[in-house]
């Protein structure tokens, strides 16, 4: 996908969850989305190996330093689904290494 399909997409999807919270709130259901930035998985290392993505690039241009292990990512998503997180709906929480907070180094 191109650089606008995908931010469209990005867009639509925040927004749904906006909207979804609000029509599903009334029945107790809380909607919440993840926005991961490059997580260590099988399908990145692919595209390392396919010449494609460049860890060295993205850790370098990851404010954090690296890439998330895909347990980190879980661990937000366990937190909006636990008692925890009862009082949190509509909310996009980026768990990007603070791509979001200040772009690219």
């Amino acid at each position: 996908m191109g650089e606008a399909t995908t931010s469209a997409a990005k867009a639509g999807v925040v927004a749904l969850t906006r909207v979804l919270a609000l029509e599903w709130a009334e029945f107790g259901v809380r909607v919440n989305a993840v926005g991961p930035g490059y997580v260590d998985t099988e399908l990145q290392r692919q595209a390392q190996a396919q010449g494609l993505t460049n860890r060295a690039v993205l850790n370098r241009a990851t404010p954090i330093g690296r890439l998330a292990e895909p347990r980190e990512i879980a661990r937000v998503v366990a937190f909006l689904a636990s008692d925890g997180a009862s009082y949190i709906t509509g909310q996009t929480i980026y768990a990007d290494g603070g791509w979001l907070a200040g772009g690219p180094r």
